[in-house]
């Protein structure tokens, strides 16, 4: 199998360039400020830590920050894929860092977090896909902060089931894996990703009684009728054999879908800014369908209240939780 596969960030058949879109009103982000926004910044400086909020650009940086969270991003801060919508930069990574596990622990516990959410660049070049150090990352956390929730949002491991049952079997609380898009957007979106590689992966995390969780952009392409049938299907598909006498028992738990943004100008164009209406339709139809949570508006991503969303569907005790 290949492990490691790196392109130039401009694809080929990526859509032209549009002119930019100016943003509506209800895509204004909230600016960082604050002590807790100061201190959080020290903290992950002097760890020698990156977040994904910087590193992807997120719009949400300023609210969660000015509140004292943030996503920390493992084995470093160079991908070896080149997806069309991703700021994180592209390259061949450097040497692993074996301590940096001791190091997420460390600032967890300084935190004093009751929830975290754990991401990682794609290491496709490494025999494991960095499955290793995200196994040492969470039992670290365990070990320095035992009251820790801990949710991981991991990359695929290009189908290699072994890495992720490394990562499973350090018994994370979350298993977040992110789809992205809708399938006929692969190409662009996630050109060295597979669709049904990565359901499955979510229908392994399920299969073994863990909550799981996927999310989508929409704005990049893709029409309201694929969400409707993206939903389906992965309710369908992610459903491990002992629970399919329900359609509504069994499957993928939480869904987070929220308005994509072009972090620079040779990233993929907006096709759609969708409105606060059609996103809230989203959750509706979505929930119907059978998620037992569906977090759904124009700035959502992935990890945003991401403690919140776990309450919802398992009822856990997250301290200081509105």
């Amino acid at each position: 199998m290949q492990r490691y596969s790196l392109t130039n960030r401009v694809l080929e058949n990526r859509p032209q360039q549009a002119a930019p879109k100016r943003k509506p009103r209800w895509l204004r982000a909230e600016l960082p400020r604050g002590e807790e926004y100061r201190d959080l910044l020290q903290l992950v400086q002097s760890h020698d830590l990156h977040t994904v909020c910087e590193e992807a650009k997120c719009p949400n940086l300023g609210e969660c920050w000015s509140a004292g969270v943030a996503t920390l991003m493992i084995l470093g801060d160079t991908c070896t894929r080149s997806c069309g919508f991703c700021h994180v930069k592209t390259g061949r990574p450097p040497l692993l860092d074996e301590d940096e596990p001791r190091r997420v622990g460390e600032a967890v516990k300084i935190m004093d977090l009751d929830y975290v959410v754990i991401t990682s660049v794609n290491r496709d070049e490494l025999p494991d896909g960095g499955a290793g150090i995200w196994a040492k990352t969470i039992r670290q956390v365990r070990a320095q902060s035992p009251k820790t929730q801990i949710e991981v949002l991991v990359p695929d491991f290009c189908g290699d089931w072994d890495a992720l049952q490394a990562v499973l079997e350090a018994r994370p609380d979350v298993l977040n894996h992110n789809l992205e898009t809708v399938p006929r957007m692969y190409k662009a979106v996630r050109p060295q990703a597979k669709y049904d590689r990565s359901v499955e992966l979510l229908r392994r995390g399920k299969e073994q009684g863990f909550v799981t969780k996927t999310g989508i952009m929409v704005g990049i392409g893709e029409s309201d009728n694929e969400v409707d049938a993206l939903m389906a299907d992965v309710l369908e598909k992610t459903k491990s054999e002992g629970t399919k006498r329900r359609r509504d028992e069994g499957a993928c738990d939480i869904l987070t879908i929220g308005q994509y943004l072009q972090p620079t100008p040779i990233h993929l164009p907006v096709a759609r800014f969708v409105t606060p209406d059609q996103f809230a339709e989203y959750k509706r139809r979505g929930e119907a369908m059978g998620f037992a949570h569906v977090e759904s508006g124009p700035m959502v991503r992935s990890s945003y209240h991401a403690d919140r969303q776990a309450k919802r569907v398992r009822g856990w005790d997250i301290t200081g939780m509105a």
